[in-house]
C-alpha cells in the first residue's frame, strides 16, 4: 500500500450528529470493521412513556434517547454518560443502563487489546496446506481493517474476509478449542489465566479477493527479541476478543 493510499485510508473528519461530535473516516469505505452505525432514534411522538420504567413523560419528566440503542427513556433510566468508541464519539455520551454496561465491557478492548493487536507480535505462520512455516510479525493495521504480516514476504488480509477464528491451546482435549465464526458461535472452553490451558496458536479461515474459495492460515506463537512468547500469547488473546466482538456485532 502506497503512502498516499494509506494516508487516504487513515484520514478522518469531525462531524456533528444529533447524538454528539464524532471523529469519523473521511471515506465511509475505510470505516473500522469494529465500528457500529448510529441507531435511528425512536420518534418522540411514538414514545409517551419511558421504555424502561414506564414513567409517563410530561413537562417535568423529559425524554432522553440512548445514543447506542436509540430508545427513549426518562433521565433516571438514561443519565449515565459513557465512552462509545465504536461509534467514534469524541466525548462520553448518554446511554441507558443496559447499553452503558455493554459499552463499559468493550472499553477494555479499546483501551488494551486493540493496542496489543496494532503493536503486533512474532509468529510461525503456515499458509493453506503447506507443510512449512515462516517467521513473521503479525499486526492489525492502524485503521483496523487489515491483518498485516511481514517477514521475507508481505501479506495483508482484510478483516471482513475472515470467516472463522479458532484459538489453539495446550492443555485442552482435541476439539475443545474455542472458535468464533460469523455463522455459529461455540460455547467458550478456553480456561482463564492461571488454569491448565495456555493459548499457543490460532487458525484463521478467510477468502481472498477475486475468489469465493476459502483458505486457511495457522499462527503459532513465536519468541520475541527477549526469547519470550508472552507478547504473542497476549496478541492471540486480544485477537480472540476481537473475533468475539465482530461476531456479536451482527445483532447490534
Amino acid at each position: 500500500m502506497s503512502s498516499e493510499v494509506a494516508a487516504c485510508c487513515d484520514a478522518k473528519k469531525l462531524v456533528r450528529s444529533p447524538s454528539g461530535l464524532r471523529m469519523v473516516p473521511e471515506h465511509r469505505a475505510f470505516s473500522s470493521p469494529f465500528g457500529l452505525e448510529e441507531p435511528q432514534w425512536v420518534p418522540d411522538k411514538e414514545c409517551a412513556r419511558c421504555m424502561q420504567c414506564d414513567t409517563k413523560f410530561d413537562f417535568i419528566t423529559r425524554k432522553h434517547h440512548c445514543r447506542r440503542c436509540g430508545k427513549c427513556f426518562c433521565d433516571r433510566c438514561c443519565r449515565r454518560k459513557v465512552a462509545l468508541p465504536r461509534m467514534c464519539f469524541v466525548d462520553p455520551v448518554r446511554q441507558c443502563a443496559e447499553c452503558a454496561l455493554v459499552s463499559q465491557r468493550e472499553a477494555e478492548f479499546y483501551d488494551k487489546q486493540l493496542k496489543v493487536l496494532v503493536g503486533g507480535a512474532t509468529f510461525f505462520v503456515t499458509f493453506g496446506n503447506s507443510e512449512t512455516s515462516e517467521m513473521m510479525v503479525c499486526r492489525l493495521s492502524s485503521n483496523q481493517r487489515f491483518l498485516v504480516l511481514d517477514g521475507d514476504r508481505h501479506y495483508e488480509i482484510e478483516i471482513t474476509r475472515v470467516s472463522a477464528v479458532q484459538i489453539l491451546t495446550e492443555g485442552l482435549p482435541p476439539g475443545e478449542n474455542d472458535m468464533y465464526t460469523y455463522t455459529s458461535l461455540l460455547e467458550s472452553q478456553l480456561v482463564s489465566a492461571g488454569g491448565s490451558a495456555r493459548v499457543s496458536g490460532m487458525l484463521l479461515q478467510y477468502t481472498v479477493p477475486g475468489s469465493e474459495d476459502g483458505t486457511q492460515m495457522k499462527l503459532m506463537a513465536g519468541e520475541d527479541a527477549n526469547a519470550s512468547k508472552r507478547p504473542a500469547t497476549m496478541w492471540l488473546t486480544a485477537m480472540h476478543k476481537a473475533a468475539k466482538l465482530l461476531y456479536e456485532s451482527r445483532d447490534q
